[in-house]
């Protein structure tokens, strides 16, 4: 068994697209209408096209805003990246004017820092050593 998909509710699927692709460095891999204004909507890693793919799944069900406002208060991410180097993601994230609330933080062999990826969410990056 292994994970194929996996989701997080954005407030606004093309904001959300335009973030997690130009911002973020995901590509596009699906993008279906379902109904009249929302779409099935899936991005995944330059390094990884065939591997896990991100629903930017629409955050119109009643439980999705209570949950994620209480991720956001409590200061919960969401959902977690790994990358190479969190010092140097941060830096070019928030050079692009990403939005940290937690910069990196070392914790024994993990290096963390969380970022609002505009769409509702708190997301977390990690690195951890090879």
């Amino acid at each position: 068994m292994k994970i194929h998909l996996t989701s997080i509710f954005v407030d606004d699927q093309a904001k959300a697209l335009h973030f997690y692709t130009e911002i973020l460095g995901f590509v596009k891999k699906h993008d279906v209408p379902v109904g009249e204004k929302d779409r099935w909507l899936t991005v995944v890693s330059p390094d990884e096209p065939g591997g896990t793919e991100l629903l930017l799944e629409p955050a119109g069900h009643p439980a999705v805003q209570p949950y994620r406002d209480m991720l956001v208060k409590d200061g919960i991410p969401l959902a977690q990246f790994a990358v190479d180097d969190v010092k140097a993601e941060y830096e070019r994230l928030r050079d692009l004017g990403v939005r940290f609330t937690q910069e990196p933080l070392e914790m024994g062999p993990v290096t963390t820092a969380v970022f609002d990826d505009t769409c509702g969410n708190l997301v977390q990056i990690a690195t951890q050593p090879k």
